[in-house]
């Protein structure tokens, strides 16, 4: 068994990195990192084919996939938090009603789902990202494709769910929560149900937005209504299932 003060492990796309080769940029860092770069016309041109892989790889893998909900929520919170244990009872509920469960594979709130979905007998399904620290996919993940560069994740994780879920979680939470409403917002998806979990750590942003967003005319009057806010595992279960029926 390997010391567990090994150093850092980094997965690149199907690429393991260890120890000294686990240094260096991400592939995210090079693409959009515009300084020091003199060739950039060689290597981003060819870098296209890269990308282009990724999409193939990602659509091939998740084609068959039933229907399905991602989930998101912090990496850094622990076993036993109250949002972890939120999101393997709901895992463990969104299986029994018939969907495959979708995070970002890590740590935390998304294993919580993983596991959850798991040991209920859904698929669970986790698409990692190649970050300048060790995360990997998690244990519970039974279908697992690790990417290079966000966008094309973020894509699959839009493409292949019929709602998002999204519990307490920093920086990457907040940014799939806006790209979601985004895209509902703008009618780019339809009929596509996302709900917030943890009314406590949500209401301090949803009343900013009622307020000042909405207030001051950035937002239209009934935005708001494209979220639902809830603490109730089988209230946001049964509010992606009614959203379902009704297409």
């Amino acid at each position: 068994m390997m010391e567990s003060n090994r150093k850092p492990e980094r997965h690149r796309g199907p690429v393991t990195l260890r120890r000294e080769a686990a240094t260096g940029a991400t592939a995210d860092q090079a693409l959009l990192d515009s300084r020091g770069r003199p060739d950039w016309k060689v290597k981003d041109s060819w870098r296209t084919l890269r990308i282009l892989s990724e999409f193939v790889e990602g659509f091939d893998t998740l084609s068959d996939l039933p229907s399905a909900v991602s989930v998101f929520g912090s990496a850094r919170s622990k076993p036993g938090s109250p949002e972890c244990e939120m999101a393997e009872r709901l895992g463990a509920a969104l299986a029994r009603a018939g969907y495959a469960v979708i995070t970002g594979g890590g740590p935390g709130v998304m294993e919580a789902a993983n596991k959850g979905c798991t040991q209920a007998g859904g698929l669970s399904v986790g698409l990692g990202i190649e970050l300048p620290f060790e995360q990997g996919i998690n244990e519970w993940v039974e279908l697992g494709i690790d990417f290079r560069y966000f966008f094309a994740r973020k894509t699959m994780f839009v493409k292949y769910a019929q709602a998002f879920v999204v519990l307490p979680g920093g920086f990457g939470t907040m940014d799939e929560l806006f790209e979601a409403m985004t895209l509902v917002q703008t009618g780019k998806v339809t009929r596509f149900p996302v709900v917030l979990m943890g009314v406590a750590y949500w209401q301090g942003l949803i009343a900013w937005m009622r307020e000042t967003m909405a207030g001051q005319g950035m937002i239209g009057p009934d935005d708001l209504d494209l979220l639902f806010i809830t603490d109730d595992v089988e209230a946001a279960v049964k509010h992606i299932l009614d959203a379902d029926s009704a297409l």
